[in-house]
Formats: C-alpha cells, sequence, structure tokens
C-alpha cells in the first residue's frame, strides 16, 4: 500500500491513517469520528472551524478502499445512495409569465431549513438532468421565489481540485493553488423549472447571485470568495446565459475524468465559464498564503 493516500483535497500520510484506524475502533459513532479526526489532524476551514463534512467524505471513501470499517450508522439514509431521480413536484408557479417585467420580484432564498432543504433536492432530483448529488465541503444553495411561485434553484459548492484551463487563466502553480483553492467556488447545480420560460430570467438570476453569495458566504464560512466557476456541458447547452451574466469562457474540460488514467472512461466535453468577485482576484489566488 502507499505510504500516502490523498482524500478530500488532503493527504494521509501512514501515520494518520494510523490515527484513523484507531479513532474508528475507540469511538462509538461516525459523526465522533470525524469530529476527533479533525481536532486530531488539526483539519480546519479558513475560519477556523473543522473540516467535519470534509471528514465524514473522506472516512466513507476510505472505508469503500477497504482500509476502515465505521461503525454502522446511526439514522441509516441509504448508505450513501444518491438520489439522483425523484418523483416530480407539483407545485409549480400559478402560470409562465410573459416578461421579466411580468414576473416582478425575484427573491433568492437560503436553504437553511429542512423543509426547504428537502424542496430543493426535490427539485434538482426530479428536473435536473445531473439529478441530486451531495456536495462535499462549503456549500450555498438557495431557491428562486416570487410571487408566481417557485421558479428555481441554485447551488455553489467546492471547486474542481484541477482545471488545467481555469489554472492556466488564473496563473497557478500546484502549492498555491491548494493553498487558495477555497477561495474558489463552483456553480454546481442551476435549474429553472422547464414550464418557466421568460426572456432573459436565466441571466438575472445568475447576475443575482454573484451580486448576493459573498456576503452569504461569509456569514456562513467566515471568508469570501473570489472567483466562481461553472461547467456547461457543450453537446447539451451553448453557455449563452452565463455569456449574457458576463462570465468568461477560460476553454474546455478533456473530457476524462478525475480518476481515467489510462483514457477508458470518456465523460461529456464541459465548457468552463469564470467570474471574478474581486477585480484583483489573479493577485489574490497567486499570492501564497
Amino acid at each position: 500500500m502507499s505510504d500516502s493516500r490523498r482524500y478530500c483535497a488532503r493527504d494521509f500520510s501512514a501515520e494518520d491513517m494510523e490515527v484513523v484506524r484507531h479513532l474508528t475502533v475507540t469511538l462509538p459513532h461516525r459523526s465522533a469520528i470525524a469530529a476527533e479526526l479533525c481536532a486530531a489532524l488539526g483539519w480546519r476551514r479558513p475560519d477556523g472551524r473543522p473540516k467535519e463534512m470534509s471528514a465524514r467524505v473522506a472516512l466513507l471513501r476510505m472505508e469503500r478502499d477497504g482500509l476502515i470499517t465505521l461503525p454502522p450508522p446511526r439514522n441509516p439514509n441509504g448508505n450513501g445512495h444518491i438520489l439522483r431521480y425523484a418523483k416530480p413536484e407539483l407545485n409549480w408557479v400559478k402560470a409562465a409569465p410573459p416578461s421579466l417585467s411580468a414576473l416582478g420580484r425575484i427573491e433568492l432564498v437560503v436553504v437553511d431549513t429542512p423543509a426547504a432543504s428537502r424542496r430543493w433536492r426535490g427539485l434538482i432530483a426530479s428536473y435536473h438532468y445531473l439529478g441530486n448529488t451531495h456536495f462535499a465541503g462549503a456549500q450555498l444553495r438557495y431557491l428562486v421565489e416570487s410571487s408566481w411561485g417557485t421558479l428555481g434553484a441554485l447551488g455553489f459548492a467546492a471547486s474542481a481540485w484541477k482545471c488545467a484551463p481555469r489554472d492556466s487563466h488564473i496563473g497557478w502553480d500546484p502549492p498555491t493553488r491548494e493553498a487558495r483553492l477555497h477561495l474558489v467556488v463552483g456553480n454546481a447545480r442551476f435549474l429553472i423549472l422547464p414550464h418557466v420560460r421568460v426572456p432573459n430570467l436565466a441571466s438575472t438570476i445568475l447576475a443575482r447571485a454573484v451580486r448576493r453569495l459573498p456576503a452569504d458566504w461569509h456569514t456562513a464560512y467566515g471568508y469570501s470568495p473570489v472567483l466562481l466557476e461553472t461547467f456547461v456541458q457543450a453537446d447539451r447547452f451553448t453557455g449563452t446565459s452565463y455569456r449574457a451574466a458576463n462570465w468568461t469562457h477560460v476553454g474546455q474540460t478533456k473530457g476524462r475524468g478525475k480518476l481515467d488514467r489510462y483514457n477508458r472512461y470518456a465523460l461529456p466535453i464541459k465548457d468552463i465559464y469564470l467570474y471574478p468577485l474581486q477585480r484583483d482576484y489573479r493577485r489574490i489566488l497567486t499570492t501564497p498564503a
């Protein structure tokens, strides 16, 4: 076995893995193991709080790799199975308004209650082509509301670990990228309900989101991101809404998964778009931590 393994953007040495194994046999449940793992290894977010969500994801992946055995989950929820699709929700808007002016006020509502979370997951699972998958690490989700009802949903989460066109555009070397990657946030989901066909609505929602996100992210995590990224599947979408909202196209993915070392598993080509949240984002992102 290799002396070091990588999970959730962190290298675990052989000594670290011994700490993990000790915790799995001495502590009674998974949440306690994750909390103690963060404390033992000093695994913390930029605001100083422990990265317990990343620790939980890492522990699950270690177990799937046969490195550890975790206690049974206290509240089984499908044993890690992903809810990609669900029965469509029927609580749509009353009717599709003809224009933005007729639509009236649009509000982005942070998903911060169990009820809102269930609704967000249901909408994404029902109507987004990628379905509902769990985001690891820091994240924010929004419901798009209006006087006509719910119009759609947005999700922001951790950025891609490596992305050659993005990294070249920023001017990153690997050590600086690893240190500053948390300052880049990915737009992981963007959904407008299928019957809502209002011209310019998508770009309007994106513009509202980029103005709103930095303050909400700072409230949640104690720091503000400086750059947004998103990946648009080229054979499905043209990226018109992102271009209209002033996102910059910087290249395309190679159509390979991050674990595909031998070009055996082709993935769809995706266009890469970036949106700076600060004018001097390159200086911030290339300054060593």
